[in-house]
């Protein structure tokens, strides 16, 4: 039998790869073998929010949470799938953890989408520009910043946030 570092490995290559099912069928196995791996879990959560199986999804984070409590990602990553189902008082919930937990600048962008589902763009502009104060070398925050103003009309300002995160990493795969 493999070892649990190499079918993780193995389980996340397939996930890379796009071939969901094998995936899952990996992380069943993983899970069976290792059942207090949150890993094996998360695993799964991502494969299912690849297909935009929002619940599953939230059902694996659900496992994967219990056994590491204290990983922000996970916390994140239920977030964005209960965004996607618009429970968005719990995903707020989530955010807050994981952002307590880690400051994770994931989090933070998933706040700004929950803020804008709330059609709350006064406060998704602010949030996001605090975030731009606070951490400017996040290049996925300035590419944020230019859809948001694109977004409520303001093109020229889009345009700025833009050229700024290309200034920052010309090679970032939105500029490709």
């Amino acid at each position: 039998m493999a070892t649990y570092d190499a079918q993780l490995e193995n389980c996340l290559q397939t996930l890379e790869k796009g071939d969901y099912d094998h995936c899952l069928q990996l992380a069943e196995e993983l899970q069976a073998n290792y059942p207090d791996a949150a890993e094996a879990f998360h695993v799964e959560a991502m494969a299912h929010q690849f297909r935009f199986n929002w619940k599953e999804s939230i059902q694996a984070l659900d496992r994967a949470i219990d056994n590491a409590p204290y990983d922000a990602a996970l916390y994140n990553l239920r977030a964005f799938a209960k965004m996607n189902l618009s429970e968005l008082d719990a995903a707020d919930q989530d955010l807050t953890e994981a952002i307590e937990l880690e400051d994770l600048e994931a989090a933070h962008r998933n706040r700004v989408l929950l803020y804008i589902l709330q059609e709350k763009f006064d406060e998704a502009a602010q949030y996001l520009y605090d975030r731009l104060v606070a951490n400017p070398d996040e290049v996925d925050n300035w590419i944020m910043m230019g859809d948001l103003m694109k977004r409520v009309g303001l093109e020229e300002k889009a345009e700025t946030y833009f050229e700024e995160a290309r200034r920052r990493d010309p090679n970032h795969p939105v500029f490709a």
